[in-house]
């Protein structure tokens, strides 16, 4: 089973596109998916990340929030997949 990596995001974020770009090149050597949510307009999200954003899930568990370390990444989703 793939692993779902969301990214909540905001329309205009460079940090977020960057993030985006960091997962995309990654993702086929890593095999999961991702899934981008935008949190423009939805008021409960932009409560919840609206000054963190990008946020990173994997599997709906939080992993990180700005930028993304491929490095320390990978070591979440390895630890992830061990516990599963």
């Amino acid at each position: 089973m793939r692993n779902l990596i969301t990214i909540y995001s905001r329309r205009g974020c460079h940090l977020c596109e960057v993030a985006e770009s960091t997962l995309t090149q990654i993702k086929q050597e890593l095999d999961f998916d991702i899934d981008v949510v935008l949190i423009d307009g939805d008021q409960e999200l932009e409560k919840l990340y609206g000054h963190e954003v990008p946020v990173i899930h994997i599997d709906g568990e939080h992993h990180d929030f700005y930028k993304v370390d491929p490095e320390r990444f990978k070591s979440s989703l390895e630890k992830h997949r061990q516990h599963r």
